[in-house]
């Protein structure tokens, strides 16, 4: 079952969108909040047994019919990840500059991963949010203010941080050029 938990997100979506359904319309049916769907589509949290139940009822499917569309480990020594896989993740609405590009996830044994590539565009606004992870960030180009919880450190290219996302934290670009990093989400 290991193996299934961080696909899970991305199976919701895919569901969804291939029903032509919202965000809005799978969070009422399910009766929980849009941000809730939202996060555990983008893989920042995991649902609960019962809210998942809610949310597969609500998207109309079997649950073995849910999971018969998540791949499962192929027994291989490594996993390649190529550039044209690699596919937006919708932003929260309240986001406003920030691009999220999925890369990456992986169950292994009890510590589950997924890496994004995050672009911070000048001038960016979000509010805090938090993870069901820690948090590792690898700035690629640019530079980003990271504000975790009422602590603040300025992040260069080459910089990098690694935190506990259960803090309420957002990156902000006061410069004037984008900031793009490498984030490694590590869900215990």
């Amino acid at each position: 079952m290991e193996d299934y938990l961080i696909g899970i997100g991305k199976r919701i979506k895919e569901i969804r969108k291939n029903d032509g359904k919202t965000i809005n319309d799978v969070a009422v049916k399910a009766e929980v909040t849009s941000g809730l769907i939202s996060r555990i589509e983008n893989g920042r949290t995991i649902p609960s047994l019962p809210v998942f139940i809610k949310i597969v009822n609500a998207l109309e499917v079997e649950v073995t019919d849910f999971f018969k569309g998540i791949p499962k480990g192929s027994g291989a020594n490594f996993i390649v990840s190529r550039k044209e896989e690699n596919t937006p993740i919708d932003k929260e609405e309240e986001a406003e500059g920030f691009t999220y590009n999925f890369i990456f996830s992986k169950q292994l044994s009890s510590l589950g991963f997924e890496t994004v590539l995050l672009e911070v565009k000048p001038n960016s606004k979000r509010e805090k949010v938090t993870t069901d992870a820690f948090e590792f960030k690898y700035i690629l180009s640019g530079e980003c203010y990271y504000i975790i919880g009422e602590e603040e450190v300025l992040l260069k290219e080459g910089d990098s941080i690694f935190f506990d996302g259960r803090i309420p934290h957002v990156p902000e670009n006061r410069s004037k050029q984008p900031s793009k990093m490498l984030v490694v989400y590590f869900f215990i």
